[in-house]
């Protein structure tokens, strides 16, 4: 048998590479990973799972959490809002959203739905609860209540146990979502209840602007007040944040001298009398100003103490002159 040349050796194996392969081995469906023992799911398959979890929830009545993600205004001028759960499009009728305004005789209908509305926009980014009502297997769309899972949490934390006690009490610490912001005030969701907490409760030190401190989206710590409560639709809280932070103006007001000089911010003007937040953590208030120009709100200011309140434990004094305006 005569020896092939080097140029048909090469020529075989090539022709052996290039070989398509069997019409009837299909590839596998898994996804074939960097690392042996990894697990990655697809788009397709992490969907699956979720609307898996959605329809348990409902089965259940599970409470589950989401994110108002946006607003939308229906044909009939109807609002729904949209939370989003795992990327899962959730509806929710603004009836549905627990938004409970006092009625008196000076509002009607129509106003009463505009604050509704204005009280939902100010809340778009809000971590909140809400309980299945509806699913349709078909077009995967949901249909949810916050206001069901409202009651439901007030059940469970609010109302007395066979023992007689409540997991939310007067003096308890908890945990408390922050739903909406503005400059005086912060709305935060406390189990199933809402209490707007006013900027003299959130800290002893003045504070100009909460919408700097909080945002919509923030857990933060709160000590419960007060509690009214006669059924569970008809509860009430009172709520702060700075006894839990702590009150350090005694011990700063120490640094404070008679005559001594320092930088601060205004924090508020009422009536011809400046609020500053000196920036040695001292709260001071100046009926005056040597400066030519009128102080404003935020404006760095220097201060000069002319005398220290310890019973209000703030530093009296005036406005030197303004540093630095806030324009």
């Amino acid at each position: 048998m005569p020896k092939k040349t080097e140029e048909q050796v090469i020529t075989t194996k090539e022709k052996k590479t290039i070989l398509p392969a069997s019409p009837e081995k299909l590839a596998p469906t898994s996804i074939l990973t960097i690392s042996a023992d990894a697990d990655i799911e697809t788009p397709e398959s992490i969907e699956d799972t979720n609307w898996h979890e959605l329809q348990n929830a409902y089965r259940t009545k599970k409470i589950l959490t989401g994110t108002l993600g946006g607003i939308e205004k229906l044909e009939n001028d109807g609002t729904i809002a949209i939370v989003y759960y795992k990327d899962q499009r959730i509806v929710i009728p603004l009836s549905e959203m627990m938004i409970n305004l006092k009625e008196d005789a000076t509002s009607d209908y129509g106003e009463l739905l505009n604050r509704q509305n204005k009280i939902l926009g100010n809340m778009l980014g809000a971590e909140i609860d809400f309980l299945i009502k509806g699913i349709d297997n078909k077009s995967r769309s949901v249909a949810a209540s916050r206001k069901d899972a409202m009651l439901k949490k007030r059940q469970i934390f609010y109302l007395p146990d066979a023992n007689g006690t409540s997991r939310v009490c007067e003096g308890r610490i908890v945990q408390a979502r922050v739903i909406a912001v503005a400059e005086k005030t912060v709305r935060t969701e406390i189990f199933g209840v809402e209490y707007s907490i006013p900027a003299r409760d959130l800290s002893y030190d003045w504070m100009g602007d909460a919408t700097e401190n909080y945002h919509v989206g923030d857990q933060i710590l709160v000590r419960i007040t007060s509690i009214s409560l006669s059924s569970v639709t008809d509860i009430s809280v009172k709520a702060d944040v700075k006894s839990v932070l702590g009150n350090t103006s005694v011990e700063n007001l120490q640094k404070c001298k008679v005559q001594g000089k320092y930088i601060g911010t205004i924090t508020d003007i009422h009536k011809g009398t400046v609020f500053i937040r000196l920036n040695i953590g001292v709260n001071a208030i100046a009926h005056s100003c040597y400066d030519s120009r009128l102080p404003g709100k935020k404006d760095e200011v220097s201060f000069v103490v002319t005398r220290i309140d310890s019973e209000r434990n703030v530093a009296v004094g005036l406005i030197s002159r303004i540093v630095k305006q806030n324009i």
